[in-house]
């Protein structure tokens, strides 16, 4: 798990430093698009980091990997919990990504796909932070870790509201003007697909 978060650490670093001109936490963060650079591996790279946190904070949570998963095995190495949340959270999340530009292309407002994903950066990047002192917490602080799964359930439901929030009234205007776009949006790209990647991952 450590190697796993450092990990995530320095690539933020190397970020800010490479990607985004030296810039500080706080100057990202408030940074337009206007004046945005790299942003399309920026939105990679945050992605990747959320994935791999959620994944560490999950895994030991998972009942059992479904025995055709199991099977599997590449130069006689199989997936473990966090290898099978990895693999399911990325692909869920390389899905979405994909039918988020699909929507965008089909409304025929493609070209706020780029302040979209710019902008969601900002959110996971937020996030993956907080899952950075989730992580160390939960495996290093937290008497009994295997009993907090309700408690994360809970955070992560009050994310995704707050996230809801956050796209509908954001300066940036990422989602379409027409409420109706909104609302499917919302049902479709982030509320159903949660409930998919949960049944995959706990029933």
């Amino acid at each position: 798990m450590i190697i796993i978060v450092i990990a995530c650490i320095l690539l933020y670093l190397a970020m800010l430093f490479f990607l985004q001109r030296d810039s500080s936490i706080t100057e990202f963060l408030v940074k337009d698009f206007a004046d945005s650079s790299n942003s399309f591996l920026t939105w990679g790279i945050t992605s990747v980091i959320y994935c791999a946190l959620v994944s560490v904070l999950f895994s030991q949570f998972i009942p059992f990997i479904p025995p055709k998963i199991a099977e599997v095995q590449v130069f006689g190495y199989g997936l473990n919990k966090f290898g099978f949340t990895f693999f399911g959270v990325a692909v869920f999340y390389l899905l979405k990504a994909l039918l988020g530009y699909i929507y965008y292309a089909s409304v025929g407002n493609i070209r706020k796909w780029n302040v979209f994903y710019f902008t969601a950066t900002k959110f996971y990047f937020c996030v993956s932070m907080l899952l950075i002192f989730l992580c160390l917490g939960h495996y290093y602080f937290m008497p009994n870790p295997m009993e907090l799964l309700n408690n994360y359930v809970l955070l992560f439901i009050i994310i995704l509201i707050f996230k809801i929030i956050y796209y509908f009234f954001h300066k940036n205007h990422i989602l379409p003007y027409q409420w109706y776009y909104k609302i499917l949006y919302i049902c479709t790209l982030q509320i159903l697909p949660v409930l998919v990647l949960w049944k995959l991952l706990f029933l």
